[in-house]
Parts: C-alpha cells; sequence; structure tokens
C-alpha cells in the first residue's frame, strides 16, 4: 500500500505522527506542571501523591498490553484517535476532581484513565512511525520521539504561565484536553488506512504460542543483555521520576512556588530535548560507550546540585539542566544497543526485554520515590535516581556496537 503514496503524502503522514508524539507529550507535562497545584487544592501529603502516579502507572502498564489487540481490531490510526481521546477524557476529569469536586479519589481515576490512554498510544504511535521510516527510506524515529521532547517542553511553558496567571486547574486541563481531540482528528487524516497489512513481520505464518514465549524468554539468558537492561533502569529511572517529581522537590524542597516549580520542570525538558536532538550526531561521532559514561556524569552531577542545592534556588535550574541532558539519551541508546545482535530474528525479543526493564522503571520508579519523600523528605529520595544513573554508567560497556566487517561506530545506527 505505501508504495503508492506520493512524496507529499509520505511527509503528511510523517509530519502527522509527528503530531502524536507531541501531543502525548503536551499532555504529561501539563499533568505535571500542574501537580504542586493539584497537591495544594486536595491537602495531600508525598505518599497520597505517590498513590495517585501509582494509578497513573497502574493504567499505563494496561494501556501497553491493550494495544497490540486494539491495533488488531481497529488498525494504529483508529487506535491513536482512541487512546489520546481517553488521554484528553483523563485530563478533564483530573481537572474537575482536583477544582470542582475536590475528591483525589475521583483524581486517580482520572490518572488511571490518563495513563491508559498514555501506555497505549506509545505503542502505536511507535508502530506507526517506524513503519512510515521504512515507507520514507530515512531514519526518522530519534525525530519522532524528539517531538514527543517538544510536547513536553510546549505542555511545561503553558503549565507554567497558566500558574502564574492562576488559572484554574480544571480550566486548563480542559483547554488542553480540547487541543489534543482537535489537533488528532485533524493530524490523522493524513495517516494511511491498514499501514499495518504491508508489515512482512504480520504476514508471516503464526508461531505457536509455546514457540514464541520460549523464543523471548532465551533472550534473558544473555548476559550482555541484562546489563543493557541496567542502563535502561538507571535512565529510565531518572527521567521517569523527574517527570513526577521535579516539580514538588522545587515546591516543597526549595521552598518556591507552584510557578516556579513549572518553570524548573520546563527548563527540564527543553534540556531533555536539546540532549535529543543532538544525541545522534554525538553517537555517531565518539560512539555508545563514551556518550552514555558522559551522560551518567552529567546526570549524577545534574541530582547532585538539584539535592543539595536547595539554600540557592538558581542552583535547581542548573541541577534540572544538568539532569535532564544526562539521562536524554539512555532509553534511544539501550533500545539500539538491545537490537544490535548477529541474529536479526532475536533484535525484537531483545528490544522487547529492554523495553519492559525500562517501563517498569518509567511506571514503578515515581511511586517508590514518593514512598521514599514520604519518610525521608522529598530531595533525600532522589538519593536513590543519583544511585541508579551512576550504575547506568558503571555498566555503559555492555552498549559498545557490535564489530561488522570493519564498520566503525559512525558508520552504526544510532538513535
Amino acid at each position: 500500500m505505501t508504495d503508492i503514496l506520493t512524496r507529499r503524502q509520505l511527509h503528511a503522514w510523517r509530519n502527522a505522527i509527528f503530531v502524536v508524539f507531541a501531543l502525548s507529550g503536551i499532555s504529561i507535562a501539563s499533568w505535571v506542571a500542574r501537580l504542586p497545584a493539584v497537591r495544594d487544592q486536595l491537602s495531600l501529603d508525598t505518599a497520597q501523591i505517590g498513590v495517585l502516579i501509582f494509578a497513573m502507572s497502574a493504567g499505563s502498564v494496561l494501556g501497553l498490553i491493550a494495544a497490540p489487540p486494539v491495533m488488531l481490531r481497529i488498525g494504529a490510526r483508529g487506535g491513536m484517535v482512541l487512546s489520546l481521546c481517553l488521554v484528553a477524557t483523563g485530563t478533564v476529569v483530573i481537572g474537575l476532581g482536583t477544582s470542582v469536586l475536590s475528591s483525589a479519589v475521583v483524581v486517580g481515576a482520572g490518572l488511571a484513565v490518563f495513563g491508559f490512554g498514555n501506555g497505549s498510544v506509545d505503542v502505536m504511535m511507535n508502530v506507526e512511525g517506524a513503519a512510515a521510516e521504512r515507507a520514507i527510506g530515512k531514519t526518522l524515529m530519534p525525530l519522532m520521539h524528539a517531538f514527543f521532547s517538544f510536547g513536553t517542553v510546549a505542555g511545561a511553558g503553558l503549565g507554567a504561565l497558566a500558574s502564574a496567571l492562576s488559572i484554574d486547574v480544571a480550566v486548563h486541563l480542559s483547554v488542553i484536553a480540547a487541543i489534543i481531540v482537535v489537533s488528532v482528528l485533524v493530524a490523522i487524516r493524513f495517516v494511511p488506512r491498514g499501514v499495518e497489512a504491508d508489515d512482512p513481520e504480520l504476514l508471516a505464518p503464526r508461531v505457536p504460542f509455546k514457540e514464541r514465549l520460549l523464543a523471548s524468554l532465551a533472550v534473558w539468558k544473555d548476559l550482555r543483555l541484562l546489563a543493557i537492561g541496567v542502563i535502561m533502569l538507571g535512565m529510565a529511572f531518572a527521567e521517569g521520576s523527574a517527570n513526577d517529581w521535579l516539580t514538588i522537590a522545587v515546591a516543597d524542597g526549595y521552598q518556591q512556588s507552584n510557578t516556579t516549580a513549572a518553570v524548573v520542570f520546563g527548563v527540564f525538558t527543553v534540556s531533555m530535548t536539546l540532549g535529543r536532538v543532538a544525541g545522534g550526531p554525538v553517537l555517531d561521532r565518539f560512539g555508545r560507550v563514551p556518550v552514555l559514561r558522559v551522560s551518567a556524569l552529567l546526570g549524577v552531577l545534574g541530582i547532585l546540585i538539584f539535592i543539595f542545592g536547595a539554600p540557592m534556588p538558581w542552583l535547581a535550574y542548573v541541577g534540572a539542566a544538568f539532569w535532564a541532558l544526562g539521562c536524554s539519551l539512555g532509553f534511544p541508546v539501550g533500545m539500539s544497543a538491545a537490537a544490535d545482535t548477529d541474529d536479526p530474528k532475536q533484535s525484537a525479543a531483545r528490544v522487547s526485554a529492554v523495553a519492559i526493564i525500562g517501563y517498569v522503571a518509567f511506571l514503578v520508579g515515581p511511586p517508590v520515590i514518593g514512598l521514599l519523600g514520604h519518610q525521608f523528605g522529598i530531595l533525600p529520595a532522589l538519593l536513590l535516581v543519583l544511585v541508579l544513573v551512576a550504575l547506568a554508567g558503571v555498566f555503559s560497556p555492555a552498549a559498545r556496537e557490535r564489530a561488522r566487517g570493519g564498520a566503525t561506530p559512525s558508520s552504526l545506527p544510532s538513535h
């Protein structure tokens, strides 16, 4: 099907997926930017916030699980619309639960729906993005993930503006929800139908479930893959913890306003975006291992500055910037390293294995930080993030490029 699309249609398809990635980023950053306001209006402590975040995490896991059968049933095109509409619905419920009903239970329910939608759209937009990449014949996935970061920058900026203008949380999040729905309905018109049918893996004969299960489990015996998983664990934990706790840490640990907290989060998202945009050329020039080592060093330095800089609020900005740069490339580099194998048939299983580790860190990490923060304070709780980032740096040699007929790092694919 994709071979009959014109170049203009292919580019429109690519741009539509850019929009979907950006909308997911906007939704997540909007919630994070208003988290301090949600906490204040509902009079929640750190442990209770951790429970709310766990509701979102649980919804995200269910969304990840549900995505494949949903795509099989209605396709990625329809699935992305459905998922982002669920994200928008959850966003509205979060706002209503905060400002109108003053109910943590309602907010938790909204976060569960919000998480489900974001978990499922995460799978679908990557599948569709990979299909567009194959059809166009150029490496596009790193840029697509950069658009997610662009979305977080926009969401953080709008959140900071809404906080500065004292805009009600329900009003702000309802506007964001409307933007998400309208944008996806406009963009989805440029995504061709039934692209999944072009995927040779989906056309291949079905392998019995037992054989597929054994093949998937076999990759877990690979010690190098497990070491790559440690890299993914540390970097994904650092990114996920920042997404959910950075604003609270600034508001509580630094005793700053909710607006300032949102601005610091904006610095984090901008730095994350810059790291991902520049990551491809840097990886091509220096290779994975040196880049991961320097990234881990930057991450550790940034987290240290952030934790111990509380007497001087300007250090929160510096710490957030280094923290973001440090963990910006961990997830894409880990995925690329996992796929780097002599047996192409093992690539999917290997990528799936490290993706599971990464997503567990994304989803489980924030509630763990919440429980530790309740016991020891939010800034000391972030020491766990520092330890895991340092551990990722120690295991960075596992991501080394495999030699292939004299290939050099600059000739190997990177993300």
